[in-house]
């Protein structure tokens, strides 16, 4: 077969597939793969089509946007077609349009751009005649979409009349979409319903809209942003403009539209984005970059599939199909064994993952994944890999469900269900290899002792060679030093720059030591409150029951695992080895309160810009207040940064004062960290 013929091929297969799948993701919001596996296959049929020019049909899908209307649903036709946006992947192929822009504008300088999110929702056209909504209706096939105003109205982010922006006719564009709370809280109850859940918000909001009763698309507590105009446009001059007139009509504002002059502005701002997206609210798979000036935008024009003057910078997909192969079962420093999935390997939120977290056993039967099943795997900023659940639709018949182990899979002690919890822990706590290797991996991690050097595989290696044993037995490393040398990739230089590291840490911070050994359900914050109480290691040896629960934000469930770890006699003979290898933690200073900060709680939320969090936290704490990472009823002052979500919803409806960064910074003294 000749090249042509092989090409010829591979363009009709294709197009079947592409077709097949914008059927599932346009018309039935249950995609099969994830979106940038679809923009691959569209990739390859553009480039195929862009090298066989005889190739090219005018039923390509590379010539046609979305997919055919629903017939549960009366037609609409739009006012001018909803059309698609060129793809950009990276900075050469964001440049490359910034260069076509240019010369098409026979413009020498740069360009003025504005950048708005990319949301990852569904796009409507709502009609609005002499200022009321009389029409809302999806993309469709781009000519003709679906009336669905009925579902639309219960959407309280689109007003119904257009307040004391009216014109005759106009057709204002934009995305609904679905929060991430919103979206958690639906999953959970279809969980729980043993129900199919959803890949992500936007087949939620997309089933939303096309639900034949109004009541059941409330349901969805949908949002609705704009984005521009379809017909009947008032005349401005410019995007930034445009979006200012739809704000003033009621919709929502856009926020987050950027105006930046030229491509390398536009580069910082996606950058800025891509940061600040695990904090979003709402799901986003990108910016729109657009050129400003309406003007130019006019000269551009469009080709048949969409804008030239606009184009969609593309983020790595936060969500992938693959196969789960197995289920793995991995024992944490405490004791409790957990499933993990084994996956076909996939790329998804920037890596290729293929181990993901199934959490925990009870999560493990709601969600009733098998191996062979098609799965959905989540990769949200830098969050580990989550199974969302499974593709139903694709489990071939025969799957068995997991059982859990009975035994531990590192020593083989058996498993047991301890406290009346329904983890399985295996209480070989001082034998179990993975225990113990966790447990001296959590000691010296950069939230406790900070030891440098001392990663899980070196920790290893050094366990497996016998030159540590427990956590005391690292101070004694230097007395180990021609060992130490001994062992593979371990040179002079290496082997002085860990003992330095080692002697440095002697002398901790006393939080840092109490959070580094380990103590169920004593984190960061509890062991700084549990030294601030104490200030001693001697005196937090003494403590009993009744001491701890004198610490603030401790209740019985913390107080009773603390004195169960002090009563227990290896730990207090831990201790003494601790401090016969001379480790020797500080005391803990007192805190002296400023004005606004004595006994207060702060939490941070958002993308800071004017300063870290670790460093506001530790602020309010060498003040006199409490950082806490959630909003409850006892906190008093939330400090919110750009892309605030859920933490922010919370405060507004517990009514806790919500602070702006410059707000916060002038009630230290000083008026700065």
């Amino acid at each position: 077969m000749g090249e042509l013929s092989q090409a010829r091929a591979r363009a009709a297969e294709l197009r079947l597939e592409i077709a097949r799948h914008n059927r599932l993701y346009h018309e039935q919001a249950r995609p099969e793969i994830s979106d940038s596996e679809f923009d691959a296959l569209m990739a390859e049929l553009v480039s195929l089509e862009a090298e066989w020019p005889e190739l090219k049909e005018p039923e390509s899908p590379t010539e046609k946007v979305g997919g055919a209307p629903s017939r549960a649903f009366q037609p609409h036709r739009h006012m001018a077609p909803m059309l698609s946006l060129e793809n950009a992947f990276g900075a050469e192929e964001l440049a490359a349009w910034d260069e076509r822009i240019r010369r098409g504008l026979d413009h020498e300088g740069p360009i003025e751009y504005i950048v708005e999110l990319k949301f990852d929702g569904l796009s409507l056209s709502l009609t609005y005649e002499n200022g009321e909504l009389t029409t809302a209706a999806t993309r469709g096939d781009g000519e003709e979409g679906e009336d669905i105003t009925a579902n639309v109205r219960t959407m309280p982010s689109v007003p119904g009349q257009l307040g004391s922006k009216w014109l005759e006719r106009v057709e204002v564009r934009g995305e609904a979409l679905m929060s991430k709370q919103v979206f958690a809280e639906l999953n959970e109850a279809r969980l729980a319903r043993g129900e199919q859940v959803f890949a992500n918000p936007r087949n939620a909001a997309a089933g939303g809209l096309r639900q034949i009763d109004p009541a059941l698309a409330a349901e969805r507590r949908l949002s609705f942003f704009p984005y521009g105009f379809g017909g009947g446009a008032p005349e401005l001059a410019a995007q930034n403009g445009v979006l200012s007139w739809l704000e003033e009509a009621g919709f929502s504002p856009r926020t987050d539209a950027r105006i930046c002059l030229g491509v390398e502005a536009v580069q910082v701002r996606l950058n800025e984005i891509l940061a600040d997206r695990p904090h979003l609210p709402f799901g986003i798979d990108g910016a729109v970059i657009k050129v400003n000036s309406t003007a130019f935008q006019a000269r551009m024009g469009s080709t048949s599939r969409g804008p030239r003057w606009a184009i969609a910078y593309k983020f790595p997909s936060e969500e992938a199909f693959t196969r789960l192969n197995g289920v793995l079962w991995q024992v944490g420093r405490t004791g409790v064994v957990t499933p993990v999935a084994d996956l076909e390997p996939v790329y998804v939120g920037g890596v290729t993952v293929s181990r993901a977290t199934l959490h925990n056993l009870d999560e493990l039967a709601r969600k009733d994944v098998r191996p062979g099943d098609t799965v959905i795997v989540r990769r949200a900023g830098d969050v580990i890999p989550e199974v969302v659940g499974p593709v139903l639709e694709k489990r071939p018949e025969g799957l068995e469900p997991v059982i859990p182990p009975e035994v531990c899979p590192a020593c083989q002690t058996p498993l047991a269900q301890l406290g009346g919890y329904v983890a399985l822990r295996c209480p070989n706590r001082r034998e179990c290899p993975d225990q113990v290797l966790t447990q001296l991996a959590h000691f010296v991690g950069r939230s406790a002792l900070d030891i440098e050097g001392l990663g899980a595989k070196r920790l290893e290696q050094l366990l497996e060679a016998g030159l540590i044993s427990d956590q005391a037995s690292i101070f004694r490393l230097a007395e180990r030093r021609e060992e130490l040398l001994g062992l593979d990739k371990m040179g002079e230089l290496s082997a002085q720059n860990l003992l330095d590291s080692i002697e440095a840490a002697r002398t901790p911070p006393l939080p840092r030591l109490l959070f580094g050994l380990g103590i169920r359900f004593v984190g960061e914050r509890t062991a700084d409150d549990i030294a601030q109480k104490f200030r001693t290691l001697e005196a937090f040896r003494e403590a009993g029951r009744e001491d701890v629960l004198g610490v603030p934000e401790i209740g019985p469930r913390i107080a009773d695992e603390v004195e169960q770890w002090l009563q227990d006699p290896e730990s207090q003979a831990l201790l003494d080895r601790l401090i016969e290898a001379g480790v020797s933690p500080q005391e803990a200073e007192e805190r002296p309160e400023a004005e606004g900060f004595g006994g207060k709680t702060f939490v941070f939320t958002g993308k800071l810009e004017a300063f870290a969090r670790e460093e506001a936290e530790a602020a309010v704490k060498r003040l006199g207040g409490k950082a806490s990472g959630s909003v409850s009823r006892r906190t008093d002052y939330l400090v919110a940064g750009p892309g605030a979500g859920s933490k922010l919803a919370k405060a507004e409806e517990l009514g806790v004062a919500v602070l702006t960064e410059e707000e916060f910074l002038a009630l230290l003294p000083g008026g700065a960290l």
